[in-house]
């Protein structure tokens, strides 16, 4: 069993969950024994808050060799290849990083060659016509031209299935499925009413109900996700299907806390800061737990659009003495600023799943999830809120700071959890799923 495989981001390249989940997802699938081909687009430049191209090199791709990926602790793989297309694909990038990261693949195509997983590639090696039709600086056009050297990539390889992560590349996944007759899975880690709210893009729902409509099978991260599919989207639900997401635990199976050097309790927020991940009510539940409990620091990490805003409510809210903005963080930083947390909390407004509470569980840290999430639904010994309910959340942050027993209680629990969760699952689950779809196509 081969698999072509669409996503936009894989570490280290990543600014979100859906990375991990392709990591993840990509490691459980070798292990199971099914074959990879994951089609990546070129990284962003420097500076948009993500790792530059050249980063995509410690991503390991064929037979099992030493060095590399393995040294660099992105892990190995046997059974996948990766291709990297020069296009430009990122959901939360500015309309400059794409003029920026453009305008370099213009120069590296004057030049006859572009970089990728740190590899120099004559343009002459591509398929014929790979770089027609030119480049454009916006995100739909780049969506267009990935579907477009994807389909002239999958002409070229032999696999039984395709397998699509998340809206800009459903377009590519069609494509592909059109050429080549093979079935197609679309995999929902989000949806624009989970990022927009009522607000939606209407050109991005119009792609992603195509894609759904268009797939052989839906894959949904939740029940919560599903229900949004089933009734926002229209698909019928005997082709919707649910596989949870899962999480790594931490190298050597070592859950001690680090302790904190200070007297100070770190509550954490870890995720974008945008109007899907409720920044809002985390700080507005930040000023009812100074007010009756003062040595706690709260821990923004992120960036995204309403950073702005969150600074400037943090400044209303007089708790700039409280608050501390850390900016976007990847790799051993993560972990670091996990293991300095006494707490962690997710109060998502719609969270598809939430693979950040996993983490945290797995560096030992107590969480609070909002009920409006679909880990909610797999995650029974944590304390949940409704993301609204700002006074409830600080009580139960200021329950989980002043009394221990209850951190044990949450702690040990939490790594029970952990034991029923692991991308292997989910993998054997997608296997199952892409045997049904290449029998059902073999069958027509």
């Amino acid at each position: 069993m081969k698999v072509f495989m669409l996503g936009w981001e894989f570490p280290p390249y990543i600014s979100g969950g859906l990375g991990t989940a392709c990591y993840g997802l990509t490691r459980g699938l070798d292990e199971v024994g099914v074959k990879v081909l994951f089609v990546l687009p070129t990284a962003l430049p420097q500076g948009a808050g993500q790792a530059g191209p050249a980063a995509v090199s410690v991503v390991s791709a064929g037979p099992k060799t030493k060095g590399g990926a393995e040294e660099k602790g992105q892990g190995v793989f046997e059974h996948m290849e990766m291709r990297v297309l020069p296009a430009v694909l990122q959901a939360y990038g500015q309309p400059a990083d794409y003029a920026k990261a453009v305008e370099k693949l213009r120069r590296l195509q004057a030049k006859g060659q572009w970089k990728a997983a740190g590899i120099s590639i004559p343009i002459g090696a591509l398929a014929p016509g790979a770089l027609a039709g030119g480049y454009r600086g916006d995100l739909m056009g780049q969506v267009r031209r990935y579907a477009t050297l994807a389909a002239q990539l999958a002409l070229e390889e032999k696999f039984d299935v395709i397998h699509a992560h998340d809206w800009m590349t459903y377009p590519a996944g069609l494509t592909v499925a059109a050429l080549t007759g093979k079935p197609l899975a679309v995999h929902v880690h989000s949806t624009e009413f989970d990022r927009s709210g009522e607000h939606v893009h209407q050109q991005v729902y119009d792609i992603e109900r195509a894609g759904m409509h268009g797939a052989d099978c839906v894959i949904c991260v939740s029940h919560l996700t599903r229900s949004i599919v089933l009734g926002r989207y229209g698909v019928p639900a005997e082709k919707v299907q649910v596989v949870y997401n899962a999480v790594d635990p931490p190298k050597g199976g070592d859950f001690d806390v680090t302790p904190i050097r200070r007297d100070e309790k770190i509550v954490l927020f870890l995720g974008r800061i945008t109007m899907q991940k409720g920044p809002e009510y985390f700080l507005r539940a930040a000023k009812k737990v100074v007010e009756k409990y003062k040595k706690v620091r709260f821990v923004i990490t992120g960036s995204g659009d309403l950073i702005g805003s969150a600074v400037e409510l943090t400044a209303a809210l007089s708790l700039g003495r409280y608050v501390t903005f850390t900016g976007f963080l990847r790799g051993d930083d993560v972990d670091r600023v996990f293991r300095m947390a006494d707490l962690y909390v997710m109060p998502s407004v719609s969270e598809p799943f939430g693979i950040a509470p996993l983490e945290a569980l797995s560096h030992n840290v107590p969480v609070i999830i909002s009920k409006q999430s679909g880990v909610s639904e797999v995650l029974t010994h944590v304390l949940k809120v409704d993301f609204w309910d700002v006074d409830e959340m600080a009580n139960k942050i200021l329950a989980v700071l002043r009394h221990p027993p209850l951190q044990r209680v949450l702690r040990e629990q939490g790594q029970i959890e952990l034991r029923k969760l692991s991308w292997r699952d989910a993998a054997q689950r997608c296997k199952v799923i892409y045997e049904q779809l290449a029998g059902a196509a073999s069958v027509a």
